[in-house]
């Protein structure tokens, strides 16, 4: 038998780019931006999506809402669980990249992966149990049947919190499209790596193309454009900052519903409705009752 030699390799070094409609393009732009760790150590450099790529984005949520909305409550719980597994089986890159994001040790960072992980699984059984829960059979007087039934409002725009790398991104995006709607998510500016790794898990859990879009850059230039955009149903503020108030007025515009920032407590391990029920249209019925 012949020695085994050891044949030095060319590193392949990873590349972040921006999830579209299933896809991972770079920015239409061209550009990138660097990326550093708390510590201020170069880590990478993203791509530095444009007004033309939030375009691109809620097109492809747009294109990919009527099948999402329209599969069954039960099928959309068993995604949102196979996304949590595609994220436990990358348990420790995800960590790497909360704990350089963040500046917390690994045990720490270990900690954060878990509750995001668990909280795909939390959303994953809302799934089926929101339309008996704010919806159902309303009393009436005379001879009708009359039923309230929560429906997704639609295309979604989700600013992510800048504080918190995963468990906060995750937070914000999985109670949107556990109901149906689709989302366009601009990631935390200073913190964007395990977005685009949570964008790779999305990609091969069993996700349509679409309902999750990821883009990472500056959010003073992503997220007017966001806002104002006629087919953006409704808009999640909480990683919007000192830009709320002008968000918040661009959404007017176009009548969009508008979750404003709340607490920036995202441990809780039972967050309830809080981030559903804003997402939703309740569609009642009535029904004469036949003789």
């Amino acid at each position: 038998m012949g020695e085994t030699t050891t044949v030095a390799r060319v590193g392949v070094r990873r590349t972040y780019k921006l999830y579209i409609g299933g896809a991972f393009p770079r920015s239409e732009s061209g550009r990138s931006y660097p990326v550093t760790s708390a510590a201020g150590d170069h880590l990478a450099n993203a791509a530095l999506a444009s007004r033309k790529d939030v375009r691109d984005a809620v097109v492809a949520a747009r294109k990919a809402f009527p099948g999402w909305s329209g599969r069954t409550a039960y099928n959309r719980g068993q995604i949102l669980y196979r996304i949590a597994e595609m994220m436990e089986g990358r348990r420790d890159q995800f960590a790497a990249e909360v704990a350089a994001a963040e500046g917390v040790k690994a045990g720490r960072a270990q900690a954060l992966v878990s509750a995001a992980v668990d909280r795909w699984v939390y959303y994953a059984g809302w799934a089926d149990k929101i339309g008996q829960v704010l919806g159902g059979a309303n009393p009436v007087s005379g001879p009708y049947f009359n039923v309230s039934d929560p429906e997704p409002t639609g295309v979604v725009g989700v600013l992510a919190p800048a504080s918190s790398s995963l468990l906060g991104l995750v937070s914000v995006l999985a109670p949107v499209i556990t109901s149906g709607n689709t989302a366009v998510l601009v990631a935390g500016e200073r913190v964007p790596l395990p977005a685009v790794t949570l964008a790779e898990a999305l990609a091969t859990s069993d996700l349509p193309g679409g309902v999750a879009n990821i883009l990472t850059g500056r959010v003073a230039e992503l997220a007017p454009p966001l806002a104002g955009h006629a087919d953006v149903n409704a808009l999640d503020l909480t990683g919007a900052g000192a830009l709320a108030a002008e968000l918040e007025e661009l959404a007017a515009g176009t009548l969009k519903r508008v979750l404003r920032p709340g607490r920036d407590d995202w441990a809780d391990a039972d967050p309830g409705l809080s981030r559903i029920r804003p997402f939703l249209e309740i569609k009642t019925v009535w029904h004469p009752i036949g003789r």
